[in-house]
């Protein structure tokens, strides 16, 4: 199917001035648009859609939801009864449900995450422009991302009681979705995926899939051309006094240059330079075991960060 890229993702803070000069301030992304509820709307300059990241204030942080955008609105139309056809909850909503977008599909996925597919959102242009363009645009702020990478989500898997999301969504994204899968982490012995990183562009990943007790959102992850921007990002949080949680590292995972952090309310963020790696769907998927997850998850180390895997929202 013509699933196009990662869209965007709401997320729920606490408060929503300190998420602001967070967003805005030190990871520099651009304020679009603010409801009269308050809601802000954010782009990275990299970007042409009118945003790629919503904030709402809420006694919880987490994710509200995320949104994929698709090739065109016709890929609606049989969309919609795959995605019923594989068990999910879907809803054909009107334009306007989802802001500055036209009608889109709201899922359920089989982790309980809240996801929308639309073709249609308004279009605001890159912040340099298509006429001539420069390569960065002046005056930006803090770490400056280029754009919303992607997004881990935290899926529920319990063996004793036979649950494991984080199969259900692979089987759902790979099957009704057309996703394609890069890297999976499995038990040693053999047995149900654990954790997986899909693609439905040329990246390692547009999303992933950790396991927990609940379902969550591990982070959401900004993107940063190498590993220099990824040591200066960390100098910027340093200096800001962001809660930095993982300090310049590199995925054995998909390879990228990684630094990990938090928000005010506790959401976790990642900057993520480069690609990694070319995917394509004739890929083989790549496979750790679960014995070499730090290795896998932090190449350099090979070891735990503290409680990495436990803590989300």
């Amino acid at each position: 199917m013509g699933v196009l890229r990662l869209g965007h993702v709401k997320v729920r803070v606490l408060d929503l001035e300190a998420a602001v000069n967070h967003y805005v301030n030190v990871l520099g992304l651009l304020e679009q648009h603010r409801d009269a509820d308050g809601t802000i709307y954010l782009k990275g300059w990299d970007e042409w859609d009118k945003y790629s990241v919503v904030l709402t204030q809420a006694d919880q942080a987490g994710m509200d939801h995320l949104a994929f955008k698709v090739l065109s609105d016709s890929e609606l139309d049989e969309l919609q009864p795959r995605i019923a056809a594989s068990g999910q909850e879907v809803e054909l909503v009107p334009a306007g449900t989802v802001p500055f977008c036209g009608r889109a599909l709201k899922v359920t996925l089989p982790s309980q995450h809240t996801m929308y597919l639309y073709a249609e959102k308004d279009v605001v242009g890159k912040a340099v422009g298509t006429d001539n363009p420069e390569p960065w645009p002046d005056g930006l702020k803090g770490v400056g991302v280029h754009w919303l990478d992607h997004v881990m989500l935290i899926c529920e898997v319990d063996p004793g009681k036979g649950i494991n999301r984080v199969a259900d969504n692979v089987r759902f994204f790979r099957e009704v979705l057309g996703f394609g899968l890069s890297e999976q982490i499995v038990p040693p012995e053999g047995g149900d995926i654990l954790a997986a990183w899909m693609f439905c562009t040329t990246t390692p990943h547009d999303i992933a899939f950790g396991p927990g007790d609940r379902c969550g959102m591990h982070h959401t992850s900004f993107f940063l051309d190498d590993w220099s921007d990824i040591l200066r990002a960390a100098d910027i949080l340093a200096k800001k006094k962001v809660t930095v949680e993982v300090t310049p590292q590199r995925h054995g995972i998909t390879r990228g240059p990684t630094t990990y952090f938090f928000d005010p309310s506790g959401n976790r963020n990642e900057c993520f330079a480069g690609l990694g790696y070319l995917t394509q769907m004739d890929m083989p998927v790549v496979t750790w075991t679960a014995d070499n997850i730090w290795r896998g998850i932090f190449y350099h180390s090979g070891s735990a960060s503290g409680p990495f895997l436990e803590v989300h929202t």
